[in-house]
């Protein structure tokens, strides 16, 4: 991967200016490279990773396994964009294994997503049947441990 690219994956709050001092790369050619890649499409959001418990934010968030008739036309994907353009859906992944779509929704309480699955998901024709698992607690989003209490030290690996 492009070292500007890691860089941005991340600290994306870095400046350009910043990482040109850290990767030793003129300024100008950071910012074109950045530029380049927002047009391309390959940079599509920056994002901070906030911890919402800290906040008393009590979004409710659930994982549903999906799966799905695969359309004629379109496969996977046509159904999956349609599923992806709910507001309530943060993420959705096409898997491999025992269901075929990995949808991550959130809503304001359990009433709320449970509502997203059976009223909206559950019925759009070529959706076979869903599994929801409501998350609890995050300890790690995004690579980043939500807690302070940093260490560089490894789990040990025993023999």
């Amino acid at each position: 991967m492009d070292p500007v690219l890691k860089l941005i994956r991340e600290r994306a709050n870095l400046t350009p200016e910043r990482m040109s001092r850290m990767l030793d790369i003129p300024t100008e050619e950071i910012k074109k490279k950045i530029e380049s890649y927002e047009n391309e499409g390959v940079l599509l959001a920056y994002r901070a990773v906030v911890n919402e418990e800290k906040l008393g934010l009590d979004a409710v968030r659930a994982v549903i396994e999906v799966k799905i008739s695969p359309e004629r036309e379109g496969g996977f994907d046509k159904l999956a964009q349609r599923i992806a353009k709910y507001r309530e859906v943060r993420s959705c992944y096409l898997m491999s294994g025992a269901y075929d779509l990995l949808v991550i929704v959130e809503g304001e309480s359990l009433k709320d997503a449970a509502l997203f699955v059976s009223e909206k998901l559950a019925t759009i024709p070529g959706v076979l049947s869903t599994a929801t698992h409501f998350m609890l607690k995050c300890y790690k989003e995004q690579g980043i441990l939500m807690t302070r209490e940093y260490s560089d030290e490894h789990l040990a690996v025993s023999p």
